[in-house]
């Protein structure tokens, strides 16, 4: 990609900063556009494509299941108008390559989740704003390849995606919430009683997928994870050795699915396994954390 144009949507969030890093690397002219850009408005969505050579559509808004479920329109109609807007512009503007970035929610609770199998059911409950509007997007993505020859795109569907520069807010997710709770409070206080499965991958390895489906010209949805299913019990105990913290486990709180890990053949048969352990990745994380919080 030396010397390419590339535009990153998304390219401040958690995933697209490590992209934005290792295009940069790979000599890439990296251009960004996020929220604020306003990508609900079609002319926007044309005047960032314009001009360039490939298009890593990451954007999205950040949640948690209980974000969509207290705001499931704020949440998912804006990710359909947009996605459906830079899918467009991306097709008109000619790009060598469009990348949409799906995700775990699209899938129904299974004992794996295989890429095939999207279609033959519907997104789980705790997903299912998210899960529709991802896959809203997929369908469309898909709808340009057959209407017209489009077989220039790629999707990947992440696991569970946690890492430096994640969400530490409101709406967070599992590991940066355990993370912000151990750091603020005596004890550790988890939701449920630890025995959910989750399937989770580093960001950082998740933008080298992304960019290892576009560089090898991968049409078919691939999943990005690691394939390894992790009890929510194993990752409270992590973060809580880490800081020598009691565990207390709130059972009266809801837990989501009971187990949602990834198929990892198809990413495998393209050549690419994520590469970082679960306690490096979130010993990273804390690390992070800690420094920008001193």
């Amino acid at each position: 990609m030396i010397n390419k144009n590339v535009l990153v949507t998304g390219g401040n969030g958690m995933i697209g900063r490590r992209l934005v890093e290792l295009l940069e690397h790979k000599g890439a002219n990296v251009h960004i556009a996020d929220l604020p850009n306003d990508l609900r408005d079609r002319k926007t969505c044309k005047e960032v494509c314009e001009g360039m050579d490939y298009i890593f559509h990451l954007a999205g808004i950040k949640g948690s299941p209980q974000r969509t479920m207290e705001q499931p329109a704020s949440f998912s109609v804006p990710m359909i108008q947009f996605n459906a807007n830079m899918i467009e512009a991306a097709y008109n503007a000619g790009v060598e390559w469009f990348l949409y970035t799906s995700s775990v929610g699209v899938y129904h609770p299974a004992e794996v989740f295989k890429e095939d199998d999207v279609w033959k059911t519907f997104p789980s409950e705790h997903d299912w704003e998210a899960g529709w509007a991802k896959r809203i997007g997929e369908m469309n993505v898909q709808a340009y390849m057959k209407e017209h020859n489009w077989n220039r795109c790629s999707i990947v569907r992440p696991a569970n995606v946690y890492g430096i520069d994640d969400n530490f807010g409101k709406w967070s997710m599992v590991i940066p919430s355990l993370i912000k709770k151990a750091v603020e409070n005596d004890k550790l206080e988890v939701w449920g009683d630890g025995s959910p499965i989750r399937d989770l991958i580093y960001a950082e390895d998740v933008a080298q997928g992304m960019i290892h489906m576009v560089e090898n010209k991968v049409t078919e949805p691939v999943n990005l994870a690691s394939g390894t299913g992790v009890t929510i019990k194993e990752i409270a105990e992590i973060i809580a050795d880490h800081f020598d913290k009691e565990i207390i486990w709130d059972t009266d709180k809801p837990m989501g699915d009971m187990k949602r890990i990834m198929d990892t053949t198809r990413a495998e048969s393209y050549g690419f396994k994520a590469q970082t352990t679960l306690k490096e990745g979130i010993e990273n994380t804390i690390e992070w954390y800690l420094a920008k919080n001193k």
